[in-house]
């Protein structure tokens, strides 16, 4: 199957129910005939922004990012105000805590900032470092973010 029938399905998944893992994908494209790995299925999540969000049964479930049509300034506001969970700065490095499913497509919008004072940033499921030039462009990204949570 080519990827972006794979993608289309994974989409049409998405939208008919609560997907919290992905090792669900895995099983549900079986389910089809579809033979994926977990790796395979990765990397779709990632190509496609898939973002985790609070699922009504309780947990957390795997969604499209709703922000497609935003700038990337809008984006990362509506990101932090609806993901931030805290911040801290130490020397050059600044460290954003926030709901699961976040931190990626967090670390991803501040890169796109393309902050002149932001060294580089690394993004896991639910934590951002971003590394400053140094420890003045570390307490402006602290500022920014502040402002942006405004």
């Amino acid at each position: 199957m080519k990827k972006q029938d794979r993608q289309r399905l994974i989409r049409q998944l998405l939208s008919s129910q609560d997907i919290e893992r992905q090792e669900d994908f895995v099983r549900l494209l079986e389910e089809q005939n579809i033979h994926v790995t977990q790796a395979t299925i990765s990397r779709d999540i990632k190509e496609m922004q898939l973002v985790k969000v609070p699922a009504a049964s309780g947990g957390y479930r795997y969604n499209m990012p709703i922000q497609k049509t935003l700038d990337t300034k809008k984006k990362l506001t509506r990101t932090l105000q609806d993901a931030y969970v805290s911040m801290g700065v130490q020397d050059k490095d600044v460290v954003i805590k926030v709901l699961p499913g976040n931190g990626h497509a967090l670390a991803s919008m501040i890169e796109e900032m393309d902050y002149e004072f932001v060294f580089g940033v690394i993004g896991d499921d639910s934590t951002v470092l971003a590394i400053c030039k140094n420890s003045e462009g570390a307490l402006q990204l602290e500022s920014n973010i502040n402002d942006l949570l405004e």
